[in-house]
């Protein structure tokens, strides 16, 4: 007879509004999800320092001479010399430039989806365009990568440095994939949100 006794007196408990067991909050003001904007805010801001910083330097070397410079690039079994033209320079500082540049633009629509997470409203048919385009970049930069490290693999460091193998593809392509599911989700929510609007 007393356990039914304790019981009732546990539910009671947790009714009261001063003892109620909360998890964080996910949306809305004061949330996880405004702290994570936080956080996108000043990574956006370093990725845009870094990228302002590489396009001058870009910039800037079509002009500085380059004379007697070598780089080096070595591994666990030896290294390889050669000299640092301007050609290779340039490609070096394009390539970096469009990768943080990529992120950059990630980092712009993750700020954006998290925005409408803050405001509590986050399936909107906008953030279904963000995750689409987030994944496109995605895929653009990881096939950037492949091919650029391939490209200095083969002409920079000859039997130094070795290419991506497919085996090295298959955590972007998942991250791309779970990308392009995550907008689908999304778009459904988006329109079961408008059917129930247009029901009301």
């Amino acid at each position: 007879m007393r356990l039914p006794i304790l019981l009732t007196s546990s539910t009671r408990f947790a009714r009261i509004p001063g003892f109620a067991l909360r998890g964080p909050r996910t949306l809305g003001p004061g949330s996880v999800s405004s702290l994570l904007k936080i956080a996108l805010d000043v990574a956006f801001v370093l990725l845009m320092l870094i990228t302002a910083i590489l396009l001058l330097a870009f910039v800037a070397a079509i002009f500085i001479p380059l004379s007697d410079v070598n780089i080096t690039v070595t591994d666990d079994t030896g290294g390889l010399q050669q000299p640092l033209t301007r050609a290779l320079l340039l490609f070096g500082l394009g390539a970096l430039s469009a990768w943080f540049g990529g992120f950059l633009l990630i980092l712009r629509h993750l700020r954006l989806i998290f925005r409408s997470l803050t405001q509590g409203d986050p399936f909107q048919p906008e953030n279904v365009r963000r995750l689409r385009a987030i994944g496109l970049i995605l895929a653009t930069v990881t096939a950037g990568v492949w091919v650029t490290q391939g490209l200095v693999a083969a002409r920079l460091a000859p039997g130094v440095m070795d290419p991506q193998g497919v085996g090295e593809l298959l955590t972007p392509i998942f991250s791309v994939l779970v990308v392009f599911v995550l907008a689908e989700v999304f778009r459904e929510g988006a329109r079961l949100r408008r059917e129930s609007e247009l029901t009301i």
